[in-house]
């Protein structure tokens, strides 16, 4: 089994920025995708952002040039570089990655949650 942690979240006013960081540890043979999802109070989970295994990404409109996603291969963690943070980005962020526990198997794979709250 793998397992992803996320840290990172906390309190932050309109405009400031935050670093999520999800580390995978566990059976890990290798990683492929890697995504950060959202869900705000009220609303269905969404899609922020995914990076690929060789780095390429995609974003959610809505944070389009405003986030910024990376991974570590050799850390196996991948980061969300957030930056000028709007109200809408409260949320509760979680780290989704497809993992490969051996060369033939691999499982999806989440992180716990970690609070962002965009407040004056």
């Amino acid at each position: 089994q793998a397992q992803l942690v996320e840290s990172g979240g906390g309190l932050v006013q309109p405009g400031g920025s935050l670093r999520l960081s999800c580390a995978a540890s566990g059976s890990i043979f290798s990683i492929n995708a890697m995504v950060w999802y959202r869900r705000a109070p009220g609303k269905q989970r969404e899609l922020v952002a995914d990076i690929t295994k060789g780095g390429s990404t995609n974003y959610a409109e809505s944070v389009e040039g405003r986030f910024t996603i990376s991974r570590d291969n050799a850390k196996n963690t991948v980061y969300l570089q957030m930056n000028s943070l709007e109200f809408e980005d409260t949320a509760v962020y979680y780290c989704n990655a497809n993992i490969k526990t051996s060369p033939l198997v691999a499982y999806d794979f989440w992180g716990q949650g970690t609070q962002v709250t965009v407040s004056s």
